[in-house]
């Protein structure tokens, strides 16, 4: 079973050190979407090797299963992994990975039912605050809400017909264009589909805590994503825009003072916006998007190599 534990050793080691890796490199606070996009190369190439492991293991111990992974290779491929000699520990193993794909796929289940089912509460509680008149239609495009309220707060409200709520406290503090870099902010979480990252990270992390790079990607992905949607309204409107909108939506909350509290990232990424450091170089910012995109190719590459070996 050399390639399956191979590739369970390859992925167990990405597991276990690119969390200490990222953690410890300063580059992903300056380029927080090819921060992203590296989180989830590293995550797929684990997640690819113990379906890669899992297949072969199968392979190895089902005939039906060799059948149709196999159908169509030369007889040489198949030889060239020695499956028969895999042992009696092929089956158990393949059961063992199936099974945590099937608690994978359940953990995103759960998760994904969660977000809906916090989006009808949210949507259910936005139209008791904000109730239309009797006949009053929703006019075409509306996705600009306004609550009256004493605290100043703005949120995307996801979904088939996404809006932008804003209260009233937040409209009064919010002066020239800061109202547009909270929109161009919030806009920036729909576009690039953020929503997607955090269920997904969600669930892994739900699913199996123990392992480094699952619950790093979730405590590091609610952190990136913020850092990208500032970039994507500083672009827009400038840096000061964007720190002051957040100061004054945040201001009364107590995040700016001694005290941690859950929002304790805030005056961080408002440091970020007014005292940006340089962004990598693009011949650097080409080279770690190229690596990123290599390491999925690992698992392939370990996981073909016997059967291209055979055929050359």
């Amino acid at each position: 079973m050399t390639v399956p534990f191979v590739l369970l050793l390859v992925g167990a080691l990405a597991a276990a050190m690119t969390p200490r890796l990222l953690s410890r490199a300063a580059w992903p606070e300056r380029e927080p979407v090819l921060a992203l996009w590296v989180w989830q190369c590293v995550v797929g190439a684990v997640l690819l090797c113990c379906v890669l492991a899992m297949a072969l293991s199968a392979a190895a111990a089902s005939a039906a299963v060799r059948w149709h992974l196999f159908g169509f290779a030369p007889h040489g491929v198949v030889d060239a992994y020695g499956l028969p000699g895999y042992g009696r520990w092929a089956g158990s193993l393949a059961i063992l990975l199936a099974c945590g794909g099937v608690w994978t796929a359940a953990m995103l289940t759960r998760e994904v039912r969660g977000a809906r089912a916090r989006r009808r509460r949210r949507r259910a509680d936005l139209l008791v605050r904000s109730p239309r008149l009797p006949g009053e239609e929703p006019p075409a495009g509306d996705r600009l809400v306004v609550l009256e309220g004493d605290r100043p707060d703005a949120w995307w409200l996801s979904g088939a017909q996404p809006q932008l709520v804003v209260t009233t406290a937040a409209l009064r503090r919010l002066k020239g264009r800061q109202l547009d870099a909270v929109l161009a902010h919030e806009q920036g979480h729909v576009r690039a589909r953020h929503d997607v990252l955090l269920h997904c990270a969600g669930a892994l992390a739900s699913g199996f805590p123990q392992v480094p790079v699952f619950a790093g990607f979730r405590d590091q992905v609610h952190r990136l994503i913020e850092l990208a949607a500032d970039d994507t309204a500083s672009r827009r409107f400038g840096r000061l825009t964007t720190a002051l909108a957040l100061v004054e939506l945040n201001e009364d909350r107590g995040v700016f003072g001694p005290c941690p509290t859950p929002l304790a990232e805030l005056p961080r990424r408002v440091h970020r916006l007014l005292d940006p450091a340089p962004r990598l170089a693009p011949v650097r910012r080409a080279s770690l998007t190229a690596t990123a995109l290599l390491v999925p190719a690992v698992p392939l590459l370990i996981a073909f190599v016997p059967g291209l070996s055979a055929l050359a």
